[in-house]
Formats: structure tokens, C-alpha cells, sequence
């Protein structure tokens, strides 16, 4: 019998590294100031440097390469100026006056707020089928104007004092005016366009005349690697210096090789259930309080997340701005979950939990919840979906399924996920007049403490209702190789995630 180790795992894995990543990454690393290569999963021949279609992580760390956004968020999602110097909305939150810095194209065009405004109203253009087309939906593009070269001012139709978190959230790069054609994009990042074709690397070369000053690195170049043990092996093996989104297990490989440093970000990623309120059985509110009160979090966070993550409390945005504070543990109370089930008459009942290999502890979280519940009273069966469609299916199909989401601004969370009518993001189905009223108010309200108390209760009130059963949140993990400074743990989407411009190479 041949035993077969992690060591020869991954050196299989490495051989399923595409021809053209081999091409391309040439053997060892490159010498100081050179080329980084970085290793992410890709989306195959749909790909496009659009940066306003993109939706992957390799989309959004190329987009952040090649352009700017007029805000990027710091860890806790707070806003900290880009492109944008300066901003101030009216007294009543529907009339933002912003500033542009001085900054310019790659081709030496400035910025201007004629770009701005361009790329907002292409944004909010149903036809570009923008992830961002959210945040500008109460944009009055019409009255909305550019009052010089380097001002403008966003007119609301209803008010928003968070407003300025929508631009930066992802695909809200700032492009030329008239731009309609992305094969060899211009835009205002420290990064320009060198070469890139779908399913196959893409290569930049630094921008000496970029607005925050000349990149450290010659080039930079994004190596597509789909298999996570491929990466990983990748960059033990020096031809890559950067590996992107990498499991509990892969990252206690790293820490034990000399050869590379793994970067966590604590509580990078929510992981949790999704109970869809709007349908049987978890229409009840009695089945939902049972089950969040039947999960062992501590367990899962030990066992599905291999110790790299957090408890979770059923709310999204651990460590983030506007997450409540002095908010209560939920502990597992399994004498009141097998009550609540006995209440709801539901002793026994069936229940299946969609899971998936889209997330690597998604499986083994399923299959421990599934013994949890069991302990109260459910029968729930893990029921695995593929991962090509695995959140579009879970949207409609099922009545419970697990889910992950990244870190977000609490604010745009609350709306693309928890709000009535959000839209398709919202997977469970609530609807609630309370909670949209309190978030309403929220976002109507000028003075920022009383703003925060308001997020915080809306918060609180989706927290027992919404039917999201929030187990933990997962760290967010990158690999480098030693040979590389200049990076630190991020967590995705923050300003400092898969930003390669201060990047060294030695």
C-alpha cells in the first residue's frame, strides 16, 4: 500500500499548473526591483480588465493595479481618501461636494470630475451589469454636475451621510471619459497595461508618474492558478512570490516552511448559514431561534476552520466600523433549542443544508452542523452543490445553505444583504419594515454617534431575526515568499489587500 503524503500532494498538484503559468512564471523568482508574480484562481474565458464588470478577487486586484477609486477603506471599512482629497455633503445628506487630488492617466490625461461622473453614470447603466450598480441607484445623474476640472458634486434623491463608502467599494474604479474598450486599458493605479489575454497571465509595468509616488516594483505580473494546492506549491518552489486566498490546512504548510510567510487577517471572512425566513420551515421564527441556538461555534471554529478564525454572534462585521459594541456571546443552549423545536412542532423534521467545495471548510462545517442540529431535534442532511453555480443556485433553491462573505462596509452590507428588496444578495429573505425604517433613519442622520446607535439597533433587530446564523468568521490567508517585503496581512477589499506597489523584491 503507498502511503501518500501532504509533500507528494502538492507536488502533484504543481504539474496541473497550466502551460502558459509555467511559460510565464520561467523558473526561479526574479532579482530585486523586478517582476512579482502573483498567484490567483481566475474565472477562465469570460475574463475582462472591464474594472467595473469585475466580481472575482483576481478581477478586483487587477483592477486595483491599473486604476483608482476616489476612496479606499482602511481594516475596519472605514473610508480613507484615493483619488478624492477632500469631501462634505449639505445639511440634509443629498448634495456631496467633492474635491479630486491632482493625479493623472497613464497616458497623461488628468483626472478630472468630467471621469468621475462618467464612470458613475457607466456604473449605474443597467447595460454594464455592474456589481457596484447598488451603491449609485439613488444617484441624480441629471442634476449631478462637474463644477470645475477638479470638482463635482453627487446630487441623492434621498439622503445618505454614508454615502461616500460606495466609492470604494469593488468595480468603482474611476476610468477616462468615453472609455468603451478594455483590452489594453487606461487608467490612473501605479500599474499600466503591458499584455493580457482571458485564461492566461496578465503583465503591468510600473507608472513612474503615479499620483502617491513611483512603485517599488519594475512589473508585476498575475499568474492564474485555480487548484489552491497548485499555488501553494507554486510559491515553495520560487516560481511565483504571492499566493492568494489559501485554507486553514494550507496555511499551517506555510507557517511550517522557511521558504515563505503566511499574512492572516483576522476575521477577514464571515462564515454562516443562511435560513430563508420567506418559506418552511424557517418562516417560523421559533425554528430559526432554535437553530441559533443549537450550533456549537466554538467546535466549528475548531474543526472547520482548523483554529484560524473567530467566534461568530450572528452578525456580520466582527472588528468593523459600526459593529455594535458590548454585544452579548450567544452561547449553544441546547435544552432551549430542543424546547423551541418541540414548540414550533418540528421534533424529527427533515431538513436539507446546501454546502459546497466553493469555500474550503464549507463541507466540514455542513457536516458538523448537521450533527448539532441533530442534537436538538432536526434531521439536516448536507446536500453538496457544485461549485461553477453554487451562490446563484443557493439564491432560490433550498431552505438553508452555508455562505461567506468578505469584508464589506456594515452600511453596504445592511443594504445589498439585509434590506427589503435588496435584490438577489439577500439570501435569506427577510423582510422587515422595522429594520428598513432603522436603517433609513440611520443613513438620514448628520451627527455620527447617533448614526451609530441607530446602525447598531438595526443591527441588533436583524441580528434575531434575518434568519443568518453567523458561526465565525474565518481568517483571510496569503502566502509570499521571503524573498518579498513590503506586504502585510489585509483583509479583502481593505485598502492594503493585494496592493503590490510598495512590494520588494530581495
Amino acid at each position: 500500500m503507498t502511503t501518500v503524503t501532504r509533500r507528494t500532494l502538492l507536488k502533484g498538484a504543481l504539474g496541473t499548473l497550466t502551460a502558459a503559468s509555467l511559460t510565464a512564471c520561467g523558473g526561479a523568482a526574479s532579482g530585486p526591483d523586478g517582476r512579482l508574480r502573483a498567484a490567483f484562481p481566475i474565472g477562465g474565458g469570460e475574463e475582462s480588465l472591464d474594472p467595473h464588470t469585475s466580481s472575482l478577487f483576481v478581477d478586483q486586484a487587477r483592477a486595483k493595479a491599473l486604476f483608482d477609486t476616489l476612496v479606499g477603506y482602511a481594516d475596519d471599512m472605514s473610508v480613507v481618501p484615493r483619488l478624492a482629497e477632500w469631501w462634505e455633503p449639505d445639511a440634509t445628506g443629498t448634495r456631496w461636494s467633492i474635491r479630486l487630488r491632482e493625479a493623472r492617466f497613464h497616458d497623461g490625461r488628468p483626472v478630472t470630475a468630467e471621469d468621475v461622473l462618467y464612470s458613475y453614470r457607466r456604473i449605474a447603466d443597467p447595460a454594464t451589469a455592474s456589481p457596484a450598480r447598488k451603491q449609485f441607484l439613488d444617484v441624480d445623474f441629471a442634476a449631478s454636475r462637474a463644477r470645475s476640472a477638479t470638482e463635482l458634486e453627487l446630487v441623492l434623491r434621498a439622503p445618505n451621510f454614508e454615502f461616500p463608502s460606495a466609492w470604494g467599494a469593488p468595480a468603482t474604479e474611476i476610468v477616462p471619459a468615453g472609455t468603451t474598450e478594455f483590452t489594453a486599458p487606461v487608467g490612473s493605479g501605479p500599474f499600466r497595461f503591458v499584455s493580457f489575454q482571458p485564461g492566461r497571465p496578465a503583465v503591468f509595468t510600473r507608472f513612474d508618474g503615479h499620483w502617491a509616488g513611483r512603485p517599488t516594483l519594475d512589473e508585476l505580473e498575475f499568474v492564474p492558478i485555480n487548484d489552491e494546492s497548485a499555488r501553494v506549491a507554486a510559491l515553495l518552489s520560487g516560481q511565483v512570490h504571492y499566493v492568494h486566498d489559501i485554507s486553514a490546512h494550507s496555511a499551517a504548510l506555510v507557517q511550517g516552511d522557511s521558504r515563505a510567510e503566511l499574512l492572516a487577517a483576522p476575521h477577514g471572512t464571515m462564515q454562516a448559514v443562511a435560513l430563508k425566513v420567506d418559506r418552511p420551515p424557517f418562516h417560523d421564527p421559533r425554528l430559526v431561534r432554535a437553530a441559533l441556538s443549537g450550533v456549537d461555534r466554538d467546535a466549528l471554529v475548531a474543526v472547520a476552520l482548523n483554529g484560524h478564525g473567530q467566534v461568530g454572534n450572528d452578525l456580520f462585521g466582527k472588528g468593523l466600523e459600526h459593529y455594535p459594541p458590548d454585544l452579548p456571546q450567544r452561547e449553544r443552549d441546547v435544552d432551549r433549542a430542543r424546547a423551541l423545536v418541540r414548540e414550533a412542532g418540528a421534533e424529527g423534521l427533515a431538513v436539507d443544508l446546501l454546502t459546497s467545495s466553493v469555500d474550503p471548510c464549507f463541507e466540514s462545517a455542513a457536516t458538523l452542523i448537521a450533527q448539532q442540529l441533530s442534537e436538538i431535534g432536526l434531521r439536516v442532511a448536507p446536500r453538496i452543490g457544485p461549485a461553477e453555480t453554487y451562490f446563484s443556485d443557493i439564491r432560490t433553491h433550498g431552505v438553508a445553505a452555508l455562505t461567506r462573505t468578505a469584508s464589506l462596509p456594515v452600511t453596504t452590507f445592511l443594504a445589498e444583504r439585509v434590506r427589503s428588496g435588496a435584490g438577489t444578495a439577500n439570501y435569506t429573505g427577510y423582510r422587515s419594515p422595522e429594520f428598513d425604517a432603522l436603517f433609513h433613519r440611520a443613513l438620514s442622520t448628520v451627527d455620527a454617534a447617533e448614526r451609530a446607535r441607530l446602525l447598531g439597533n438595526a443591527q441588533r433587530l436583524a441580528r434575531d431575526e434575518s434568519g443568518l446564523l453567523v458561526w465565525g468568521f474565518s481568517d483571510w490567508n496569503v502566502a509570499v515568499s521571503r524573498s518579498v517585503s513590503g506586504l502585510r496581512a489585509a483583509p479583502p477589499n481593505s485598502l492594503d489587500w493585494a496592493r503590490f506597489e510598495r512590494a520588494a523584491l530581495g
